[in-house]
């Protein structure tokens, strides 16, 4: 039994629903701060990116199974379908009952959070548009995510549709001000994307799957990766000095420290294997960084 659930799990990825979720968790204190709040609609929120998330996860080993762009000899961890103990079958199965619960979890919240039929039908388009997204990252004739549109995707599923979503889902309202903790928030996970991307750049290449690192080269890659952690801060910061107001809306700059380690680290190990350590250090430091923030806008 233990044989059969493993594989399992390393496809589903758990490890990374939290970032997913802590985006989350932001909208939803930025909603509380404003003083809209529904603690039902947060679960099912929750529940909701948590199972998009996995679709995404599972879609994504589905892609590149089909198109051997994962082999035995990737750097990163391997998947079940890689190892040979989940079959293309299975998979299928798994998504379309991954779907199912996407559409049951999400018709809940609708449920619950929509008051007119205008607001149901805009949230079912965006459900609709997200598992599409999800689907589509790896499979298909043209996936985006081989194409060098996977860090944009990050950034407004991550951090536009996660944080602004999940605050109209509460507040019936969208101020345009909650675009720098939205487009802050993202950019985090962008460079969780990123430097998985410098630390396949070499078997992507060789699959073809043109991942926006393969396109501008590992060397301009490493300076985007500190492009993107510094504006992400910078725009944090301006939300919390401009509509905040309170020392707590800074917390998230004691995560500065492994800011400078990841961008320094980035530079002096050039090469693949020596990057891959650093995605585990930038999970944890998007995760510290999205949670003191939502701390912060609370105790705000």
């Amino acid at each position: 039994m233990k044989k059969k659930i493993i594989p399992w799990i390393d496809s589903l990825r758990l490890k990374t629903l939290p970032l997913a979720l802590s985006a989350i968790l932001i909208g939803n204190a930025l909603a509380y701060w404003q003083q809209h709040f529904n603690s039902s609609i947060m679960v099912f929120t929750l529940i909701t990116a948590a199972l998009l998330q996995i679709l995404s996860n599972l879609a994504n080993d589905y892609g590149d199974a089909i198109k051997g762009a994962d082999k035995l000899d990737r750097i990163g961890p391997l998947r079940g379908i890689q190892k040979g103990l989940i079959t293309l079958k299975q998979l299928q199965v798994a998504l379309a009952i991954n779907i199912l619960l996407c559409l049951a979890s999400g018709l809940m919240l609708l449920i619950l959070a929509c008051d007119t039929f205008a607001q149901f039908g805009q949230f079912i388009l965006l459900g609709i548009v997200s598992i599409i997204a999800a689907m589509t990252y790896t499979i298909g004739k043209k996936p985006y995510g081989y194409i060098g549109l996977g860090d944009l995707s990050v950034l407004i599923f991550f951090g536009l549709v996660s944080i602004l979503g999940s605050y109209y889902l509460q507040a019936k309202e969208l101020p345009l001000f909650l675009l720098y903790p939205a487009i802050g928030c993202g950019l985090l996970s962008v460079a969780v994307l990123n430097i998985n991307n410098l630390r396949d750049v070499k078997s992507d290449k060789l699959n073809n799957k043109r991942t926006f690192i393969v396109l501008i080269g590992e060397n301009a890659g490493c300076y985007y990766h500190a492009a993107l952690l510094i504006l992400a801060f910078l725009l944090l910061a301006h939300f919390s000095f401009y509509y905040l107001k309170t020392l707590w809306s800074y917390s998230f700059l004691l995560a500065t420290p492994l800011v400078y380690m990841q961008i320094y680290n980035v530079f002096k190990f050039r090469s693949t294997t020596a990057i891959a350590p650093l995605l585990f250090k930038m999970v944890k430091l998007a995760m510290l960084a999205n949670v003191l923030y939502c701390l912060g806008i609370v105790l705000s």
